[in-house]
């Protein structure tokens, strides 16, 4: 197994298929800044193909509770606040925030299942990485919020997208404009959580689910993750004939390429 220390207080550890990323900071509950993004950002960017799994996890007691207090600040001299980037031209903004949102939406690459393991607190950003990734087990104390319409803001790390795709619209809906906890029990009967387990039972069902992944052939595995993404979107012909595609390039490989 190798590790290394990607900056804004995020780590990584490989081992084999398997790539780990932590928050790496507890004593903040794992607060996010945009330094922690462009480190997730950075890990996304150099994944190569031998990687199967990705593991969230927050080190600690807590998954993430959201952004850094810090960021909160009004003063437009905070830099990467949110006083400072209010006061920016609107396509600079948002230029900044496509930037932020790459630290999120490499996790459903094509290639890689993402597995959020999460304990405590998932709160706003925190929130919002665990949805980014495609499978999430919570802790039967875990607690998810979306807090930012409550405080004058949106959600704006690509959680929207997903949260409508895991739960439906009316319920997303709900969750995003009243920002209310959303405990583990719950999460897992409306599908926010892939599964719920005992706090001293996460590291093993994340292995065991890792395990249970990467026991299929990469190719196999790979192909079906992309046909099950693309199914959200396409309308039954277009799936249709993504899986006529995707299984005459299964059959092609077994026999070997003829």
């Amino acid at each position: 197994m190798s590790g290394a220390d990607q900056g804004g207080w995020v780590r990584t550890a490989r081992d084999g298929a398997v790539l780990t990323v932590t928050l790496d900071r507890p004593d903040q509950l794992n607060a996010q800044t945009p330094v922690t993004w462009a480190a997730l950002a950075a890990v996304g960017s150099s994944l190569d193909d031998a990687v199967r799994v990705v593991v969230v996890r927050g080190e600690g007691r807590s998954f993430s509770a959201g952004l850094d207090r810090s960021l909160f600040s009004a003063d437009p001299a905070t830099a990467g606040g949110l006083g400072e980037l209010g006061r920016r031209p609107a396509e600079e903004a948002q230029e900044r925030i496509r930037r932020y949102q790459a630290g999120f939406r490499w996790l459903r690459s094509p290639g890689i299942v993402s597995v959020a393991a999460v304990q405590g607190h998932a709160i706003g950003a925190g929130a919002q990485l665990a949805l980014a990734c495609d499978l999430r087990v919570f802790t039967e104390d875990a607690v998810l919020r979306l807090p930012e319409a409550t405080l004058g803001l949106v959600p704006d790390l690509t959680g929207t997208s997903t949260l409508v795709e895991l739960v439906g619209y009316s319920r997303a809906l709900e969750i995003c404009l009243t920002g209310r906890a959303v405990g583990a029990a719950e999460a897992r009967a409306i599908g926010l959580a892939t599964t719920v387990v005992p706090a001293a039972g996460l590291e093993e069902a994340v292995g065991a689910l890792v395990t249970a992944i990467t026991a299929a052939p990469a190719g196999a595995s790979r192909e079906t993750a992309a046909l099950v993404r693309s199914a959200v979107r396409n309308d039954p012909e277009a799936q249709d004939a993504a899986e006529r595609a995707a299984q005459t390039r299964r059959l092609a490989e077994l026999a070997g390429g003829r």
